[in-house]
């Protein structure tokens, strides 16, 4: 069994529900989506959403991992709890599109310190929750390809995409060749219209589960960032 710290809108909100229908599955009610309820897909959209699908619609901010043998789930809950109750919610000015390598993502449109430090309150707060990573785990990261401080942060913190490596993303998309790249584009852009070049409320940190290694990743608890 695993754990994340994400963030991902409420379950009501507009952006959760027109994600879920794009991914094809809700992580807060776990509900498959048919291609009927999802809208026209583009071809092969079914692969080419998988690997987010799984995760469900979020932004890494702890990365998941195993409990450490001397806490329990519900330590990791009250921590969570405690911390969401004294964080206060914040607004990033803009979203937009962006394609990061292969696949795309809706991303901040540009650097915003407050996000930049919360989510380093994230990985900084929840790290004693951490097991060890395995060797295994280590070498799936594919630490060779890493630059310095992404293996520093991997072996330090479980994760490359920490602190000064972090870069806020809501995934969208897995690996998108080449030659679909642009027509995924304006399915994106036409799909998210009503949420690119606006604001995003960032308004509660949410723990996710994943049961089994290789299982959907499931909202287990969302706490509003509620602190004065």
């Amino acid at each position: 069994m695993r754990y994340a710290l994400y963030f991902t809108p409420p379950k009501d909100d507009p952006l959760t529900a027109l994600a879920a229908r794009w991914l094809g599955r809700d992580a807060f009610s776990d509900e498959i989506f048919s291609d009927r309820a999802m809208g026209p897909l583009p071809e092969g959209h079914a692969e080419l959403t998988a690997d987010p699908r799984r995760y469900g619609f979020h932004a890494t901010l702890k990365a998941p991992f195993e409990l450490a043998g001397s806490v329990t789930e519900r330590d990791l809950l009250d921590v969570a709890a405690e911390f969401a109750a004294r964080t206060k919610a914040f607004t990033i000015p803009e979203l937009v599109l962006g394609q990061l390598g292969h696949f795309f993502a809706l991303v901040p449109g540009s650097l915003y310190q407050p996000l930049q430090d919360f989510a380093s309150r994230v990985v900084k707060t929840f790290e004693p929750f951490r097991a060890p990573l395995s060797d295994h785990d280590i070498t799936r990261r594919n630490p060779e390809g890493l630059s310095e401080p992404q293996r520093a942060n991997l072996l330090r913190w479980g994760y490359p995409y920490v602190n000064d490596e972090f870069r806020f993303h809501m995934t969208l998309t897995g690996r998108v060749p080449i030659e679909r790249q642009a027509d995924m584009h304006d399915v994106l852009r036409a799909r998210f219209a009503d949420h690119i070049g606006k604001a995003l409320d960032v308004s509660g940190l949410a723990v996710f589960i994943e049961e089994k290694r290789g299982a959907p990743f499931t909202v287990r608890s969302w706490l509003p960032l509620s602190g004065a």
